[in-house]
C-alpha cells in the first residue's frame, strides 16, 4: 500500500467501523464533513460571482467546484496522517483511524433511522413526521405512517453506499486520504447535486463523479444485502436479488436503485412512488413488491440490515488479518 501496508490498513479500518459503532458522529471536535460543506458553500459563493453566467461557464466551473473540494479534503488529510505518523508510529495509526470513522455513519443512520420509529411507535406523527424532514428533501407534513416508513427504509437502504461500504471501499484502498476524497465527493453530491434550476449546470460534474465512484461499491453492496438477508431470519436473500436483478435498472440514480431494491425485496414490501417535493409531484420507480402493506417494524429491519453489512465487513476483515497471522 502506498501509506500504509495492507494489514495495516484493514485492521485501521476494521477499528474505525468499532468506532464508529460506538461513538458515531463525534460532537467535538467539528466533525471533517462539516468542514468541507463550509468549503463548499464557501467556494460555491466565489464562483457564482459574475453576471451573466452561461451554462457552458457553470458547468465549467463545477467542475472546478468538484476538483478543488475532493483534491484539498484528499490533501489536508494526507498531510494530517504524514504529521502525526513523524511524530509517533502509534500517532499515525490513531489519527487515520479516527479519520477514516468520520467517513462513514453506521450509527448515525441508525440514530437518524431511531428518531423517526420512536414517534412512530408512541403515535406521534407530528414528532415523525419533522425528522423524516430532516434526513430527505421531500415534503413531510402530510406523510402517514406508510409513507414515513417508506421515506426512512430508502434512506437507511441508499445510504448503506454512501455512508458505509463506499467510504469503507476508498479506506482500504487508500486509508483516511482517499476516504475523505469519496466523503468529500459524495458531501458535494448532497448540497450541489441536483437537477434543479439553481444546480443543474453548476452541480452536474459533482453529481457525475458521485456516481462514478459509488459505482462498484454500490454493486458490492447489492451482493452483502443479499447475504445480510441469507444470515437474518425472517428476510429473503431470493427476492433481494431477485429485485435487484429486476428493479434496480428503474431507478433514475445508477447506483441507489440497488441496495433499495435488495431491501424492499429482502423485506417483502415496494419501495418508490409517488414523493412531493416543494408543493410538486414527483413519481418514481416502484422497487420491489408490495406482499405485504410497509409498517413501522420496516424501518427497525431495515437498520438490522444496516448492520449485517457492517458485520459482514467487520467478519471479513478479520478472517484477512487472522489469515495473514497464520
Amino acid at each position: 500500500m502506498w501509506l500504509y501496508s495492507w494489514q495495516e490498513t484493514a485492521a485501521m479500518t476494521a477499528a474505525a467501523i468499532l468506532i464508529d459503532w460506538l461513538v458515531g458522529d463525534p460532537k467535538w471536535p467539528t466533525h471533517p464533513v462539516i468542514w468541507i460543506g463550509r468549503w463548499i458553500r464557501w467556494m460555491e459563493g466565489k464562483l457564482r460571482k459574475g453576471r451573466n453566467i452561461g451554462a457552458a461557464q457553470l458547468r465549467f466551473r463545477g467542475v472546478v467546484l468538484t476538483s478543488t473540494t475532493v483534491l484539498l479534503s484528499f490533501t489536508v488529510v494526507l498531510l494530517l496522517v504524514l504529521a502525526a505518523r513523524s511524530i509517533h508510529e502509534w500517532l499515525g495509526y490513531a489519527v487515520n483511524t479516527w479519520l477514516i470513522s468520520t467517513t462513514i455513519a453506521i450509527k448515525g443512520l441508525k440514530d437518524a433511522a431511531y428518531q423517526v420509529y420512536e414517534p412512530l411507535r408512541e403515535g406521534n406523527l407530528a414528532d415523525a413526521r419533522k425528522y423524516t424532514g430532516y434526513i430527505v428533501g421531500r415534503d413531510t407534513e402530510k406523510l402517514e405512517e406508510n409513507e414515513l416508513t417508506r421515506a426512512v427504509v430508502e434512506t437507511v437502504a441508499e445510504n448503506i453506499v454512501d455512508a458505509v461500504i463506499s467510504p469503507l471501499f476508498y479506506a482500504l484502498l487508500g486509508g483516511a486520504p482517499l476516504a475523505m476524497f469519496y466523503r468529500a465527493s459524495n458531501t458535494l453530491d448532497s448540497m450541489v447535486g441536483y437537477r434543479n434550476e439553481r444546480y443543474r449546470y453548476m452541480g452536474w460534474a459533482s453529481a457525475r463523479f458521485d456516481d462514478v465512484l459509488n459505482w462498484i461499491p454500490a454493486r458490492l453492496t447489492g451482493i452483502l444485502l443479499v447475504l445480510t438477508a441469507l444470515l437474518q431470519p425472517g428476510l429473503s436473500p431470493v427476492r433481494a436479488a431477485q429485485a435487484v436483478r429486476r428493479c434496480a435498472h428503474l431507478h433514475p440514480s445508477p447506483n441507489s436503485g440497488i441496495p433499495e431494491s435488495a431491501v424492499a425485496g429482502a423485506l417483502g414490501i415496494e419501495l418508490g412512488g409517488l414523493n412531493v417535493y416543494g408543493g410538486v409531484a414527483s413519481e418514481r420507480a416502484r422497487l420491489g413488491w408490495p406482499l405485504r402493506e410497509r409498517t413501522q417494524r420496516d424501518i427497525v429491519l431495515a437498520v438490522r440490515m444496516l448492520y449485517g453489512v457492517s458485520l459482514i465487513v467487520m467478519g471479513g476483515l478479520l478472517c484477512v488479518l487472522l489469515g495473514a497471522l497464520w
